[in-house]
């Protein structure tokens, strides 16, 4: 019985990184930062040959032809993350993990707050946070001190002010909350 070698893949050149940056655009939403970093790793598995190229540059050039916009990405996800129930905090620091610059980041927020009842967006995205988690009037039954105080930390990790937690989670369940729209 014969094995079948498995070919190495080629080392990459300037085209074939191109072409993987091109393929990696049409396939997923994301950023400079992100694609830059994407083709960093397949350089380093699959080695270089030829001219160096730097990927950050091919990131920049997909960003030139309008392939990656880090502002629209940014709004997107911001959007998509309150939606979801997340703080503005926690947006923030979702954003600076995609690796969207402090300005694009500003925007994307600036964004959010503009939106027709942004001012109740903070108790929204709370409030739909609770639900999803099933916390306070979402609750099955009322939770015991050690769970009220593990379920305020998961709404501060979500990027939620600590007395809007503690009211939220402290609600009693099946009781619609106080100031839920």
């Amino acid at each position: 019985m014969t094995r079948e070698r498995h070919a190495l893949p080629r080392p990459l050149d300037a085209a074939a990184l191109d072409q993987l940056a091109l393929r990696y655009v049409e396939r997923f939403a994301t950023t400079r930062g992100k694609l830059a970093d994407y083709l960093r790793r397949k350089v380093r598995e699959r080695g270089w040959q030829g001219a160096p190229v730097d990927p950050a540059a091919v990131a920049e050039r997909m960003a030139a032809l309008g392939y990656v916009n880090d502002r629209a990405f940014a709004a997107m996800r911001a959007a998509s993350l309150a939606r979801r129930g997340f703080g503005a905090r926690r947006v923030a620091q979702a954003l600076h993990a995609a690796q969207i610059d402090a300005e694009d980041t500003a925007a994307a927020l600036a964004e959010l707050a503009e939106e027709p009842g942004a001012e109740a967006q903070p108790l929204r995205a709370a409030l739909a946070f609770a639900k999803r988690r099933r916390f306070g009037p979402w609750a099955r039954a009322a939770p015991d001190a050690r769970l009220v105080e593990r379920q305020v930390a998961a709404m501060i990790r979500a990027g939620h002010a600590h007395a809007l937690a503690r009211r939220i989670v402290t609600s009693p369940p099946g009781v619609p909350f106080e100031g839920e729209e």
